[in-house]
């Protein structure tokens, strides 16, 4: 049922882009959650979810955040939700483990090393910001090393596993594969393994076609047919690399947490808009859009019986 079905994946809000950067951006939990159903309802089989402080749009990885976002979506969709554990790269991994260690969802996101991580690029398009954190936080990514240690991917696991949720495993290079492979040959982490790799941002892969081939090969010869991969590209590479990841087989990631733009000069209105771009590229290729249940299927997650939302 479920053969040569694309799962899409819409990254609703994000850690790294700053409520200056669109009015589109979503940033209290009515507007996030209505940014995610809506994108749901375009075609979208997962939301990945963070949270933000309503009142300056500051990433805000504490449960109290998510919890009126989780219970509207759930109400009203049958969605798939991934919460993530990357929530912001200046958090400890407590604090980002958290909320998804007390809502237990049927799958988070975990990224699988430490990198790098530029964002101060930003500031050449950027120049002019409603709050004091925003400048703040890209110039001091000059100094930016995301954390995720062994040690701190261990962690995640040893909290998560035991509550049955499974994982958006993020790979910002091909270091972070065989990172997982280590896991994975423990018993860690355990088959069908959905393998996000991650194009784009600086520190990390770049965005070049033979980049993203290298990337499915790696994890080809790593993993077999243990996995499912699926592409994320940031910025304007957003829909060439989820073209490219539809037309050899894989699944796709789009949303305003990776891209704010629509095209040249030209900022996306919604996920929802992104989601419905995606699915004209799936279409075009001959290929059919996964449904909730169908992800579900493909990624053998518990269902949304067994959240604690």
């Amino acid at each position: 049922m479920t053969s040569g079905k694309v799962i899409i994946s819409c990254a609703i809000t994000g850690a790294i882009h700053t409520p200056s950067m669109s009015p589109f951006l979503p940033v209290t939990a009515e507007e996030i959650a209505d940014s995610a159903l809506r994108a749901a309802e375009a075609g979208a089989a997962i939301v990945h979810l963070h949270a933000r402080n309503p009142e300056d749009g500051r990433p805000d990885q504490s449960p109290e955040a998510f919890e009126p976002i989780l219970r509207r979506i759930k109400q009203e969709s049958d969605v798939v939700i991934n919460l993530t554990t990357g929530g912001s790269p200046y958090m400890t991994m407590e604090a980002r483990v958290k909320p998804a260690a007390i809502f237990k969802p049927e799958i988070a996101s975990l990224n699988m090393g430490s990198m790098n991580l530029g964002l101060f690029r930003m500031l050449k398009r950027h120049t002019e910001f409603k709050y004091d954190w925003e400048p703040a936080m890209l110039e001091g990514s000059h100094d930016l090393v995301f954390r995720n240690s062994y040690k701190d991917i261990r962690y995640a696991l040893d909290t998560l596993n035991e509550t049955g949720t499974r994982y958006e495993f993020e790979c910002y290079d091909t270091a972070h594969l065989h990172n997982l492979n280590y896991f994975f040959q423990e018993g860690l982490v355990t088959a069908p393994l959905f393998i996000q790799t991650c194009f784009g941002l600086l520190g990390g892969i770049g965005v070049h076609p033979e980049e993203v081939q290298h990337m499915r090969r790696t994890a080809d010869r790593l993993f077999g047919d243990a996995y499912h991969w699926s592409v994320l590209g940031a910025g304007r590479s957003q829909m060439a690399i989820a073209a490219q990841s539809a037309a050899l087989g894989g699944h796709i990631r789009v949303g305003l947490e990776d891209n704010l733009w629509a095209g040249k000069g030209r900022l996306a209105e919604s996920n929802a808009s992104q989601v419905r771009q995606a699915v004209q590229v799936i279409h075009g290729l001959g290929r059919e859009v996964a449904t909730p249940d169908e992800a579900r299927a493909i990624l053998a997650l518990k269902g949304s019986a067994k959240v604690n939302f």
